[in-house]
Formats: structure tokens, C-alpha cells, sequence
């Protein structure tokens, strides 16, 4: 009975330490009070979970996690260098229209004099458990801090996961941000971080609003899920479609699988100028919830755009192919497509109002 005995009081106090752990303010807050309530009348939610339009296959089964953790390991790739520029964000002419890319989903735009940033994440480690210093950021990569980030005055949120809703990241940029824009229920998190509850505007997918000078933003569907801890689906994921005083569409799909939204959107903004869309850390198992370069072409297309800027990238390997096979993929897709294809480095500067900008391969 000794060793039954041993190994239940370890069980115990392992389940002990995980629960304690998770309640670390990092992890933010599930939905409640106004925040539940708001997500009660949403179509998109049923059963204490929201849903993707069409029926998704989830990664977080035991069996798929397992095996995803054995080609994880066994098929890591990681990059010696990545090439990047630092652009000086903090004296940018005011008139300036621009885009400046973190790497990975992280980007800056300042258009129509508003300073927006989306999905900010300036952490070695996209991951609950940094202390393991895994996955760490490819050298050469991470070339930005907080200090770097000017007065914003939308910061956009996509959903909750780790690499896209950072604690240390937002949590030093709050003096600096205005106005939070997420999905339901992705403002309890804000909210646990003392962020003032008046400054965050919660959607929910199909919702629009406008704010300030004519900045119209349009919260739309993606296929995906969410969650920072054992709960999944909680709160919603989304893409955002934000179209500005000067008629200047631009779309960011935030992550998420291939689906029937995105001609929908397209069919309902028609010639967006700019689509933002994730195109790296794709694998088998976990196909219906991002997507091949293939897919991200297709979506494109869809989308009716102009551009193409292809992120979820250039940062961090969070699955097993090589970290510059989906910029070689995408680059060679969009040959002879009716889009341009952007791919600046890391902290390059993207001129929006330049239909003749080009950019070297880098990658290669």
C-alpha cells in the first residue's frame, strides 16, 4: 500500500501546485458578471462555449495533443538569424500611412493619424510556462519592446491565446493605450489586469461601430477557439475589418482555418486594400483551425484583395515545418495572382499608400 499511497499524495500535490498556478493573474479571468451576460445573447454561444460556424476538429483531445507533442519534438525546426530593421515608431510623420511588422502576428499601423497596434506580443516565449524557455524567439527577432511602442489609439485583440494576447506585453503598455478591442469575453482578461472597464470594447462577430473620426471596425467570424487555461471556448475569437476616413479598407484575420466566412466578408466589403492573414504553423493535426499557404491564397481571393501580408511567422516555431517554408510557399503561390504579396522583414516599414513598394526575399 506504501507506493499506492506515495504516488496518490504526489498526484494530490501536483493537482495542488497546477490550480495554484493557474490562478496567477497571467492567466487572466473567465467571463462573468456583465461580461457573461453579454455573452448569453450572443448567437455564437451555446451550451457554455462558443462555436465556429461549421463543426471544427479541435487539437485538445488527449490522443491528438500526444502526438502532437511527438512530431514537436521530434521534427522542431528553429533559425539561426532572422534579418530585421528597426524603424523609429516614436517619429513617424504625421502623415505618414504605415505598417510596421513585429514578426509572428504582431503588427503596428498608423493610418489617418490613429496609431493601432494588433495582437502585441514582445515576449521571448509565447507560452504559460516561460520559465522552460520554450519556444524561444529565433534570435534576431524580438527586436522591439514596449518602450518602442508610441500613445495608442486602438489596440486590437484577435483572441486570447498566449501568442496573441501577451500579459507582460499589455500589462506595460496600459498607460499608453486608449482603447481595447476585442471579442466577448476577452475583456474580462483586460479586466483582471486593472485596465479601466471604460476603454474596452467588447464585439461579437457580425457587430460594427464607429469611433473617433469615422473609423469604422466590423468585427467578423473566424475558425478557431480560444482559451489560456483548462477552459476552452469561453470567450470568442474573431477577425476585424477596420475601414477608415479615407475609404482605406484593411482586413486581419487574427488565426484561423479556411472556411465559408471569408467570401461572405468579401462579398460584403468588396476590394479590401489590405488583408492581414496567417500563414505559418499549419500541421495535420490541427487542420480545420489554421491554414496551408495554399488556403491563405484562397482566402485572399475571396477576400477580394488588393495586398497580402502573410503573418503567424518569422518569430517563433510552434510546429514542425521549417521556419521559412510558408514565406517560400506563399511567394511562390502568388505568382501571376491579381494581389500583391508584402513581405518586409521584421520592423520594416510598409508604406499603405504605395501600390509600387517591393520587397526582397529575405527569407531565402
Amino acid at each position: 500500500m506504501r507506493p499506492l499511497k506515495v504516488l496518490l499524495t504526489t498526484a494530490i500535490a501536483i493537482s495542488i501546485l497546477v490550480m495554484l498556478y493557474v490562478r496567477l493573474p497571467r492567466f487572466g479571468n473567465l467571463p462573468g458578471g456583465i461580461y457573461l451576460e453579454r455573452i448569453r445573447h450572443s448567437l455564437n454561444y451555446r451550451s457554455g462555449m462558443f462555436h465556429n460556424i461549421h463543426d471544427t476538429q479541435l487539437p485538445t483531445s488527449l490522443p491528438n495533443i500526444f502526438r502532437t507533442m511527438v512530431d514537436f519534438f521530434m521534427k522542431h525546426k528553429t533559425c539561426e538569424h532572422i534579418p530585421s530593421i528597426k524603424t523609429d515608431l516614436m517619429n513617424l510623420g504625421r502623415n505618414e500611412d504605415v505598417l510596421v511588422w513585429f514578426g509572428h502576428s504582431s503588427y503596428f499601423i498608423q493610418i489617418d493619424g490613429k496609431k493601432i497596434l494588433v495582437d502585441p506580443i514582445f515576449s521571448n516565449v509565447p507560452s504559460p510556462l516561460q520559465f522552460l524557455q520554450f519556444p524561444k524567439a529565433f534570435p534576431g527577432s524580438n527586436i522591439y519592446s514596449t518602450d518602442d511602442i508610441p500613445e495608442l489609439d486602438y489596440l486590437f485583440i484577435t483572441h486570447d491565446h498566449w501568442d496573441h494576447l501577451d500579459y507582460e506585453t499589455v500589462s506595460n503598455l496600459r498607460e499608453k493605450i486608449r482603447r481595447v478591442i476585442c471579442p466577448l469575453g476577452v475583456g474580462a482578461h483586460f479586466d483582471r489586469w486593472d485596465f479601466d472597464p471604460e476603454i474596452i470594447t467588447e464585439m461579437d462577430w457580425n457587430e460594427s461601430t464607429v469611433i473617433g473620426e469615422k473609423f469604422h471596425i466590423h468585427c467578423l467570424p473566424a475558425r478557431h477557439f480560444s482559451g489560456r487555461g483548462f477552459a476552452k471556448n469561453k470567450s470568442l475569437w474573431a477577425s476585424f475589418l477596420i475601414n477608415t476616413p479615407s475609404n482605406f479598407k484593411i482586413f486581419f484575420g487574427g488565426d484561423g482555418g479556411y472556411d465559408t466566412h471569408f467570401m461572405r466578408i468579401g462579398q460584403l466589403f468588396n476590394e479590401i486594400n489590405l488583408v492581414i492573414m496567417e500563414n505559418g504553423q499549419y500541421n495535420e493535426n490541427w487542420r480545420d483551425i489554421h491554414m496551408y499557404p495554399e488556403e491563405t491564397i484562397r482566402a485572399t481571393e475571396d477576400l477580394r484583395a488588393e495586398a497580402l501580408l502573410p503573418v503567424h511567422l518569422g518569430k517563433y516555431s510552434l510546429s514542425t515545418h521549417p521556419w521559412n517554408e510558408p514565406l517560400e510557399r506563399i511567394y511562390e503561390l502568388s505568382k501571376g495572382k491579381k494581389f500583391r504579396l508584402l513581405t518586409p522583414q521584421i520592423g520594416q516599414k510598409v508604406d499603405l499608400r504605395n501600390p509600387n513598394q517591393t520587397f526582397s526575399p529575405w527569407w531565402k
